[in-house]
């Protein structure tokens, strides 16, 4: 199967597809899953910068996530998208294998410490509250009472995705759980 989005990358178009199969196998992964998120994040663009909280790059790193990671938000938006597919692999590599679907590894990207939390949990953590959360993801607000479940969220992302993929089967793959 062809790599969803792919004729949206507009530079190092071959490069690039190459790199996303090598990390998605690295990973355990089916790369269509990291295609969706980054295309649902940035567009697939690798410079594009947030100018409400600073995310940045294709997965839309946030200051402290580039820091951790032993970067910055600034050198990650000067890097071409290939290069920057070497962090959305650092990112995502202490969980390799562990993904069950795309929606995990998506939950992985947005709120980290959501993974494994059940459908009623409301995102948020310690320093950054549950209205801040849902005031810089309003799409995600569904019932729009300044928080966000995470059965909330599944049912958000489900409704995003589905207006930009209109092939059930690459929906179904993404939500469904490897066994």
């Amino acid at each position: 199967m062809p790599l969803i989005f792919i004729n949206k990358v507009t530079v190092n178009r071959s490069a690039f597809a190459a790199k996303v199969i090598q990390i998605s196998n690295l990973l355990g992964i089916d790369p269509n899953w990291l295609m969706i998120i980054m295309n649902f994040e940035s567009g697939l663009r690798s410079n594009i910068v947030n100018p409400d909280g600073g995310a940045t790059g294709l997965i839309q790193f946030m200051p402290g996530t580039a820091r951790s990671l032993g970067t910055t938000t600034a050198a990650l938006a000067a890097m071409s998208n290939v290069e920057q597919l070497n962090w959305v692999y650092k990112y995502f590599k202490p969980k390799a294998g562990q993904f069950k679907s795309g929606e995990d590894l998506y939950l992985f990207t947005f709120f980290m410490i959501a993974v494994g939390k059940p459908d009623d949990w409301v995102i948020q953590a310690k320093g950054l509250s549950a209205q801040t959360v849902a005031k810089h993801n309003v799409s995600l607000d569904l019932n729009k009472d300044g928080k966000i479940t995470i059965g909330e969220w599944k049912h958000a992302l489900r409704l995003h995705l589905s207006k930009w993929i209109k092939d059930k089967s690459i929906l179904d793959m993404f939500f469904e759980k490897k066994k």
